[in-house]
């Protein structure tokens, strides 16, 4: 029992001391959205479900809620981000060839229709994440009208 109890201390202390330590935030400006806003026109409806279920981890701009003063989790959540914001990243939109543009929303849609975005991680500590399906449809026709766009964008000039 003692050895326990001593190797449950020891937990303890590690835990603790490992609260003095976390990774760095994503935490950048809101105008750093503003090109893929710009550029993509949503209309508000879509706007409010990309801020409330897509920007905090595919922006430099994070929200972070209160458990993520705690380690491990800090760490795990800034995974999610560094991961998320390597597959798509509105902050980085004006960086974007038409072409990626154009492949980044139509991933956007695939993933949303498909129900994969936003993750089942994300959407269990933010309720108002969970898409509707009259939410789902709206992203699909809006994205559908950027990619439309695109294509007209991707023509040579005559």
């Amino acid at each position: 029992m003692k050895i326990i109890k001593k190797i449950g201390i020891v937990l303890l202390i590690v835990f603790i001391i490992m609260q003095f330590f976390g990774p760095d935030k994503n935490e950048g400006d809101m105008t750093s959205i503003n090109a893929f806003i710009a550029d993509t026109n949503p209309p508000s409806d879509v706007y409010e479900v990309l801020k409330s279920t897509c920007f905090d981890c595919h922006s430099n701009v994070t929200k972070y809620p209160w458990y993520n003063k705690i380690t491990p989790v800090n760490y795990w959540m800034a995974n999610h981000v560094t991961e998320g914001k390597e597959h798509f990243n509105v902050s980085e939109w004006a960086s974007y060839s038409v072409k990626k543009k154009d492949h980044k929303i139509s991933e956007l849609i695939e993933e949303v229709q498909e129900k994969k975005m936003p993750l089942p991680s994300y959407t269990y500590t933010h309720g108002d994440a969970k898409l509707t399906d009259a939410q789902i449809k709206a992203i699909v026709k809006w994205g559908n009208m950027v990619r439309f766009k695109y294509v007209f964008e991707r023509q040579p000039a005559e």
